[in-house]
């Protein structure tokens, strides 16, 4: 399966993904191993820790390329970022200091705080964003808290027009069962929009797209086809279809659930 990964960690030295260019080459052969043939690289972007600013973001990008090359590793990489939700967002975009995931400014990969889904992303930023034409793209909805308190949240985001990310990872069971629940259901809801890695370079968050794709095309083959087109239609600046969505509905553990877990 040939993947595209919009969201990865392996540009080295610039957050904390990773740390040297050994490691940056092992994670992406690694990718590449995977089934990954492109990737965009989206170090951590005006969070609390990091700043990667567009200009640098791009030279190092091209510096990467050039060394995957001669090393005859087969990824076509990008420049990007994994954006912080903050208030000063508009304010970075009007700078020009924002990369996009695609060559057209259409699609950004926002990273939302997360412990919650602040009030003005809907209230303010979004609208400011769709007057520019921009699409946020939420990175990881199903391991923000404020999600997976109230699924509402993701559902309202997605209904005005927000895609979403999901990552591997949390489709198999690396971040605990709540979080593979999660990531289940948003998927049975349209909610999701495709996979990423999200690859670092500790345990468990390395490349497993190629094994959550497996998972999606045992559950739904058509679904695992429509994320990877999906993948590739935003890295390409092009339409993503919108499905018809669902609201979250949670199947609740019965009275008898309850009472045989109390008594494992």
């Amino acid at each position: 399966m040939t993947l595209v990964d919009l969201h990865s960690h392996i540009l080295p030295g610039v957050d904390d993904g990773s740390p040297d260019l050994e490691t940056s080459l092992e994670l992406a052969r690694e990718s590449v191993a995977d089934g990954v043939t492109h990737m965009l690289l989206t170090p951590h972007h005006m969070d609390s820790n990091y700043v990667n600013h567009k200009r640098d973001v791009i030279e190092k990008t091209k510096a990467f390329q050039q060394i995957l090359d001669r090393e005859q590793i087969p990824l076509k990489v990008f420049p990007g970022q994994e954006v912080h939700l903050t208030e000063h967002l508009i304010e970075a975009i009007d700078h020009d200091d924002i990369l996009y995931a695609d060559a057209d400014n259409r699609y950004i990969m926002l990273e939302l705080p997360h412990t919650h889904v602040p009030e003005y992303f809907m209230r303010n930023i979004f609208p400011e964003l769709q007057t520019r034409g921009i699409t946020p793209v939420i990175v990881h909805p199903e391991r923000n808290q404020g999600i997976q308190r109230d699924h509402q949240l993701l559902y309202d985001m997605v209904k005005a027009g927000c895609l979403t990310q999901l990552t591997a990872n949390s489709y198999l069971d690396t971040f605990g069962e709540r979080v593979t629940q999660l990531t289940q259901e948003i998927i049975d809801a349209n909610l999701g929009s495709t996979f990423s890695s999200d690859v670092h370079a500790y345990k468990g968050r390395r490349s497993r797209m190629n094994a959550a794709y497996q998972k999606l095309v045992d559950n739904d083959r058509d679904k695992a086809v429509t994320y990877t087109e999906n993948a590739k239609a935003i890295l390409n600046g092009e339409d993503v279809p919108m499905p018809g969505i669902q609201e979250i509905r949670t199947k609740k553990k019965s009275f008898w659930d309850k009472l045989f877990k109390s008594k494992k």
